[in-house]
């Protein structure tokens, strides 16, 4: 009986969300959907991961928030992250854009994906006016992009924090700089942003630091051998301060990267919407063409990442131990 009514529930969300018919979160639903082998550590900060989605729907957009939604409610996590690239193709024009309702609103709709949203800016944002994104939060209860960079601690049992640092990849990205396209990411100085954030890092005693930009400094997908620039740049600050992860977007896939020789765990969460190729690199751990996102859990001791695709299956799941 179970699995027959687990059937009839995933076949009429399926139906809904092909329709484009806005599914209706019962509390039965989310049992009878119940993603299978997703879990949390015990005294855990819990939080969803996922980039480069802004499609009005399109590609597996709608599947991966619905799934999104599942996951927030099985883990009863706290907030979501976006990587970047949040409206495609190129940003929105205003905060009264109608691709806010169409490519946010209307789809991130459950009662449980309308947590904080900490919001970074991707290339594509930039094609528009980057500026309304961060005028939105003034709008949005759930919409957080106070600035172009900012951080935010987070308290875990026992007065322990997680420092999150949120950057603006863009200016910094060296390529950019010689590019017409994305002329309007060099109006800033990115300079007083690797100021600021040694400053975030050294100032900062908390047990876990994780950085947050759109662009990966490891790559095993589409982009990869076009991160050097980049990666000279932020991964010896990160590496001189302690930073335990690095996440990011922009590549159209999930991943896990680990390089030799350094204690930062990279991922790749930019599956938001669409899914672009991976192969297999020296560093890959993991790297899947999928469209999906990752569910995050930490507590003192341990910071467990899972990606979970569109259909609700965890793909894959590793675990990281502090001072390791």
């Amino acid at each position: 009986m179970f699995k027959l009514s687990f059937i009839v529930a995933a076949l009429l969300s399926s139906s809904a969300l092909s329709a484009g018919e806005p599914v209706i979160y019962k509390d039965e639903l989310y049992q009878q959907q119940k993603i299978t082998k997703l879990n949390t550590l015990p005294d855990s900060l819990n939080f969803m991961v996922i980039g480069d989605w802004g499609h009005n729907g399109h590609f597996y957009q709608k599947e991966v928030a619905h799934q999104l939604e599942i996951a927030m409610y099985q883990t009863d996590a706290d907030f979501i992250v976006s990587t970047g690239d949040n409206f495609y193709p190129n940003g929105v024009a205003s905060v009264n854009d109608p691709l806010w309702q169409s490519a946010y609103e209307d789809i991130y709709h459950g009662p449980h994906t309308f947590e904080d949203w900490y919001v970074v800016l991707g290339n594509h944002d930039y094609l528009g006016n980057a500026q309304a994104q961060i005028d939105y939060t003034n709008k949005s209860q759930r919409w957080q992009l106070p600035a172009r960079y900012y951080s935010k601690a987070f308290e875990l049992e026992n007065n322990e924090q997680v420092l999150m640092v949120f950057l603006d990849t863009n200016p910094i990205q060296p390529e950019y700089k010689t590019r017409d396209k994305y002329r309007s990411t060099q109006g800033q100085g990115y300079k007083t942003q690797l100021t600021w954030l040694e400053t975030q890092l050294a100032g900062s005693d908390a047990k876990w630091k994780i950085v947050v930009g759109h662009h990966p400094l490891y790559s095993s997908g589409k982009r990869f051998g076009r991160n050097q620039g980049l990666r000279d740049i932020l991964e010896p600050i990160m590496e001189r301060h302690n930073v335990q992860a690095y996440i990011a977007g922009h590549e159209h896939d999930l991943q896990y990267n680990q390089p030799e020789n350094s204690n930062i765990a990279h991922f790749v969460s930019g599956g938001g919407s669409e899914a672009r190729f991976v192969k297999q690199r020296e560093f890959t751990r993991y790297a899947e063409a999928t469209p999906g996102f990752l569910s995050v859990s930490i507590n003192g001791e341990t910071l467990k990442v899972s990606a979970i695709n569109h259909l609700g299956e965890v793909r894959f799941s590793t675990e990281k131990h502090i001072g390791k």
